[in-house]
């Protein structure tokens, strides 16, 4: 696998799609980190982290709204042949501020606003709406 971040959000995006209560991936730190970051904005209903070293998994329970998914859309916008930096002034917003864009910084994964109020910048890892 070349990306798995774009293997993590392609799950997710088919996942929702399909309307399944959850989606099961294999763990990293960044992965968790970016669960985690969807989850305190309200995207995801839970992360867990199962298993043991070798084989441990990525569980998320996705949101619905009715029959709706509460994830519309996600993108990833850096790729490993382009790397996407941002520096805390330049970082975009999402729909007018009806999105979240996800950062990877020097003091770890953050929206595009905590990175704001911290006044940092970093890699941009993906958009969501």
């Amino acid at each position: 696998m070349m990306d798995p971040i774009s293997d993590m959000l392609t799950r997710i995006r088919n996942a929702s799609r399909a309307q399944l209560p959850e989606v099961e991936m294999p763990h990293s730190k960044l992965k968790e980190g970016i669960a985690h970051v969807l989850k305190r904005e309200g995207y995801v209903a839970e992360v867990s982290a199962e298993g043991k070293v070798a084989s441990k998994k990525l569980k998320l329970k996705l949101k619905y709204a009715g029959r709706k998914s509460v994830i519309e859309g996600i993108k990833r916008v850096s790729t490993p042949g382009l790397r996407r930096y941002s520096g805390s002034t330049e970082i975009p917003r999402v729909l007018g501020g009806l999105g979240t864009t996800i950062l990877s910084t020097s003091q770890g994964i953050m929206t595009g606003t905590e990175a704001k109020k911290k006044n940092v910048g970093g890699e941009m890892i993906c958009v969501v709406w």
